[in-house]
């Protein structure tokens, strides 16, 4: 199986970044000389883990009839080294469940389900080419 998506550049800093029908706009803060018109690679990067996780949650709480509702997932990554890479990457978890140990194994289960979680686990061989 393969996924592609594309990315477009669409001002000096800002990108457009398409998946199927979905359009996300990436950008660089004021700060760092963006526009800030929308996240910043990294940012997408969490996100794009944690949404991966999420989705992976919520369909193993579905198949199992858990009675949880209203999760969320609080990531936070610590970037470190020259060139800045992710050193560390922390995930909460929380919302309203009755049996913690449930909602414990449903989150292993959505870890090994998550796509992001088991490519980022191991080194990754990168290819970057101009078409």
């Amino acid at each position: 199986m393969e996924i592609q998506v594309s990315v477009a550049q669409t001002s000096a800093s800002t990108s457009r970044g398409q998946a199927r029908d979905h359009t996300v706009l990436c950008d660089r803060p004021a700060a760092k000389g963006g526009a800030d018109a929308g996240p910043m690679g990294g940012e997408l990067f969490l996100l794009g883990l944690g949404g991966c996780f999420m989705s992976n949650l919520l369909a193993a709480a579905k198949a199992r009839e858990l009675s949880a509702t209203n999760f969320t997932v609080a990531i936070t990554g610590l970037l470190e080294g020259t060139p800045p890479r992710f050193s560390t990457v922390k995930m909460v978890v929380s919302g309203d469940y009755q049996d913690r140990e449930e909602v414990e194994k449903l989150m292993l289960i959505a870890e090994r389900g998550c796509i992001v979680a088991n490519t980022v686990k191991d080194a990754v061989a990168l290819s970057i080419t101009l078409a």
